[in-house]
């Protein structure tokens, strides 16, 4: 599977932006998909994921309620809307994937995912 994602940019604090990733290479809808996002002298951290089927989505608690995952299984692509940034968000945000039978699970630890895009930086100004 190859992940390219996109994106990324400079963006005021309380501004938003949305990240896309287009994944090629394998049936999309056997994939469970995540956004994990690394800051400079940090550990790599989980943000969001989403089943295959896309009903089901889970959060860092440092972004529930500001950001949303979503999958266009017709576009091969998934997506990060993020509103409401903080200083705090900026990061290198990579997307995953996770080949996987099951339908209803997503996955927030990094060792689980099987395939990793190149990341796109988000820096959010005060």
């Amino acid at each position: 599977v190859q992940l390219q994602a996109s994106g990324g940019g400079l963006v005021q604090a309380g501004g938003s932006l949305r990240l896309s990733c287009a994944a090629s290479g394998r049936t999309f809808r056997g994939l469970a998909m995540g956004w994990f996002r690394q800051a400079p002298g940090k550990e790599r951290e989980f943000v969001a994921g989403i089943t295959r089927s896309g009903i089901s989505t889970g959060y860092a608690d440092a972004v529930k309620g500001r950001f949303t995952i979503s999958r266009g299984n017709a576009k091969n692509t998934v997506y990060l809307q993020m509103y409401s940034l903080k200083p705090e968000d900026t990061a290198v945000y990579y997307c995953a994937a996770k080949e996987t039978v099951y339908t209803d699970y997503y996955y927030s630890e990094t060792s689980l995912y099987d395939y990793w895009g190149q990341g796109t930086l988000v820096t959010v100004s005060s």
